[in-house]
């Protein structure tokens, strides 16, 4: 007998068809995974734990009167868990996140460890400030960096994020027109600008009022021009806007709402797409805050406060919020705070955040500056645009690209559903078989001027295989859906979850979990 005739079969043998279930209704390597509740059990435990010695009641009367039902595992059943779940999140590390004007780019390993040094990552704000000098001096040098990529003289580090910047510009304008007992209160939005623009406004005791959109994504001219007059405070403009288009008029808006008495807060929720290349400072530009996790790839979350640091023109910087740094005249580093507010900061608004809490993010947002130098950084908004113009040029002629014939895009690419008009299906359903494709999907449904949106950012940290990937993905799902809709209208099929009933999830929420035997 040859040795080829021993031994299980080495080829692909035809069967008779696919398993449609398995018995675990696990799939492969994707595992199914109950909740903990459903998986432990309230009789037993993964330790052992001393009984509690009785103690005096405390809590006025408060006190738990009841087992508090926590279900008992094992360590390898909670490792296995935990695990299990994990395999079922998305994340940058493996995958694209094409989310125009949310920015989630690579954040760089080496960002992380210089986070991680114990110089910065074992301070404490309490600490005296004669202990901190280098964090003092990295503050500093990252303000200068910024001062300097954006033509602005200050800038104020405390904000913790996007909207809690655009607060402190906005308060910085409130705080600078009633030192003047300026009673204006309207600020004007146009509706190409970021979404939080019209909330804080309100929030900071402004009348908002909407200036409209041209037919080329920018803001009308005409219309801004003809709005301005003594009543106006402020006007709040995204530049790149959230169509993905640079505003060219900015310059002419700025100087307009300068001479009616106002000011000019720009978000800078896409300065992504212009460091290196454009100074907001030489637009005209009073405020602008920079989110330190779109522009200068710290963390998007999930590593504690977040930052974003509001630049201020030579008119508001007086009202910058306290804490800032400032070196003494013996050399030395140190935050004006309350006690020292009256000689150094006698306009400021204020104080908005108790400390400086987000000090990971600056050593990682510098960290990002200095390893790839001011040429760096300008090649990163240009490589942040050419992506963007690369995914526009690959499918304005399937998808529905409202204003590609405007001229090129920035760093994201805006499209609708409009070319599915027919079929019964939507932004959402595409959004849904991208999961199956591997991918998270594009922002949807904003910016709303455009029905149907589909907002795409590949940033500038995806290779062109990556780009090529997603664009083969996204003609498949058009293609296919153009000619076979209702295949489209139950996506996902393949992820661990199916489609939810969201009108149904909304109204009748399941908020906890309940013993069905109970």
């Amino acid at each position: 007998m040859a040795m080829n005739d021993v031994g299980r079969p080495t080829r692909l043998v035809a069967g008779t068809g696919a398993v449609a279930e398995t018995f675990t209704g696990n799939k492969a390597l994707m595992l199914e995974e109950p909740l903990l509740f459903e998986r432990g059990s309230l009789d037993t435990s993964g330790v052992d734990l001393p009984p509690v010695p009785p103690v005096p009641d405390r809590l006025g009367g408060l006190a738990r009167d009841a087992v508090i039902g926590l279900p008992g595992l094992s360590e390898p059943e909670t490792v296995r868990h935990y695990t299990r779940l994990s395999r079922q999140n998305y994340a940058i590390d493996l995958g694209i996140f094409p989310l125009g004007s949310c920015t989630m780019k690579h954040n760089p390993r080496l960002n992380e460890k210089m986070a991680r040094l114990p110089g910065f990552a074992d301070i404490h704000p309490l600490q005296p400030q004669s202990t901190v000098q280098g964090a003092l001096e990295l503050i500093d040098t990252l303000a200068d960096w910024l001062i300097k990529l954006t033509g602005m003289p200050a800038v104020a580090m405390s904000p913790k994020a996007g909207a809690h910047g655009e607060l402190c510009g906005m308060l910085a304008i409130r705080a600078a027109l009633d030192a003047k007992n300026d009673p204006r209160r309207v600020v004007l939005v146009p509706e190409s600008a970021h979404g939080t623009n019209p909330a804080t406004a309100a929030f900071c005791g402004f009348t908002v009022e909407n200036i409209p959109a041209n037919a080329r994504g920018r803001v009308d001219l005409d219309a801004m021009l003809a709005r301005l007059g003594p009543d106006v405070a402020a006007v709040m403009i995204t530049n790149p806007n959230t169509c993905g288009l640079f505003e060219p008029d900015l310059k002419r808006i700025s100087d307009a709402v300068h001479a009616a008495g106002g000011y000019v807060y720009c978000d800078g929720a896409n300065f992504n797409a212009i460091v290196g290349k454009v100074r907001p400072g030489d637009l005209g530009v009073d405020a602008m805050h920079i989110n330190l996790h779109k522009t200068f790839s710290t963390p998007h979350g999930g590593g504690g406060p977040g930052s974003g640091p509001v630049v201020l023109s030579a008119a508001l910087a007086p009202f910058a919020p306290i804490p800032f740094v400032r070196k003494t005249a013996n050399g030395t580093l140190e935050l004006v705070e309350e006690d020292s507010a009256e000689t150094h900061a006698g306009q400021s608004f204020g104080r908005m955040v108790a400390f400086h809490g987000q000090m990971g993010m600056f050593v990682r947002a510098l960290s990002y500056m200095m390893s790839h130098g001011a040429d760096g950084l300008r090649q990163v908004s240009e490589d942040a645009v050419l992506n963007a113009n690369y995914i526009l040029a690959s499918l304005k002629d399937i998808y529905t690209a409202p204003f590609a014939d405007g001229g090129p895009c920035m760093h994201e690419a805006l499209f609708s559903d409009d070319f599915l008009e027919g079929t019964g299906l939507t932004t959402l359903d595409l959004a849904k078989a991208m999961i199956d494709e591997g991918f998270h999907p594009m922002t949807m449904y904003f910016p709303l001027v455009v029905h149907g949106a589909m907002l795409v950012e590949p940033t500038e940290t995806e290779s062109k295989a990556s780009l090529d990937q997603l664009i083969g993905a996204m003609r498949h799902i058009a293609t296919n859906m153009l000619a076979d809709p209702d295949a489209w209208r139950s996506a996902p099929h393949l992820a661990p979850r199916r489609r939810l009933d969201e009108t149904l999830a909304a109204r009748k929420p399941v908020l906890g979990w309940k013993d069905k035997a109970a």
